[in-house]
C-alpha cells in the first residue's frame, strides 16, 4: 500500500528508542515503501534500549540536505534524549513543520510530540504520548488522551501519535494507514 512512497524517520544522532525505530522501519518496508533515515548529522544514529547502547544506524540523509518534498510523510520515533534533542535544531523543527504546512502524515510516539510542541503544531489537534508529556501538549494548545493509539484529523493533515513500545502494533497500522491514503 506504500509502493513508490518515501518515508522519512527523523532522530537525533543519540538517543532513540530502538524498538520504536525498527519497528515501524519494518513496517514501512513490509508495506512496500522506502524508508529513509534523516538526523543532524552523517555518519550513524546510536539506538538505545530505554538507557542502554543498542545498535547503530546509517543516516540516508542529514535533516539541512533533506528535502521534505521527496517524502510522503514522516516517523517521529521516541526515547527521551532522541526528541529533546531535536527540538534544539532548528533544522529539525523546521523540517517537522514542513510535513504539516504540506499537509503530510506525521506519526510520533512516546516523547516525540515534544518536537511537534517545539514546532507549533499541535494546537487544537488531540494527542497521546508518554504521560510525563501531558503538561507540556496541553500548554501547547492539544487535547491530551491516554489511548493507545490516535489518529488526529483535526488539521492541515493527518496525525498518529502512541505512548509506548507497548503500543507499537496499533500504531505501526494507524500509521500505514495513513500514509498509504
Amino acid at each position: 500500500m506504500l509502493d513508490g512512497k518515501t518515508i522519512a524517520f527523523l532522530v537525533a544522532p543519540e538517543g532513540v528508542e530502538q524498538v520504536e525505530l525498527t519497528e515501524p522501519w519494518k513496517a514501512v518496508k513490509q508495506a512496500g515503501g522506502t524508508p529513509r533515515l534523516v538526523s543532524t548529522a552523517p555518519g550513524h544514529i546510536q539506538g538505545f534500549n530505554h538507557l542502554d547502547p543498542a545498535d547503530t544506524f546509517a543516516v540516508d540523509d542529514t535533516v539541512d540536505a533533506a528535502d521534505p518534498a521527496s517524502f510522503a510523510g514522516l516517523i517521529l520515533p521516541g526515547g527521551v534524549a532522541n526528541p529533546d534533542f531535536l527540538r534544539t535544531v532548528p533544522e529539525a523543527v523546521e523540517f517537522t513543520r514542513a510535513f504539516f504546512d504540506a499537509g503530510k502524515p506525521v506519526a510520533a510516539i512516546c516523547h516525540a510530540p515534544w518536537t511537534l510542541v517545539e514546532a507549533d503544531v499541535v494546537r487544537g489537534r488531540t494527542l497521546t504520548s508518554w504521560p510525563s508529556l501531558r503538561t507540556d501538549l496541553r500548554n501547547a494548545g492539544a487535547t491530551w488522551v491516554d489511548k493507545e493509539v490516535v489518529v488526529d484529523t483535526a488539521g492541515p493533515n493527518m496525525l498518529v501519535t502512541s505512548r509506548k513500545p507497548d503500543d507499537l502494533k496499533a500504531f505501526c497500522q494507524a500509521a500505514m494507514d495513513a500514509f498509504g491514503q
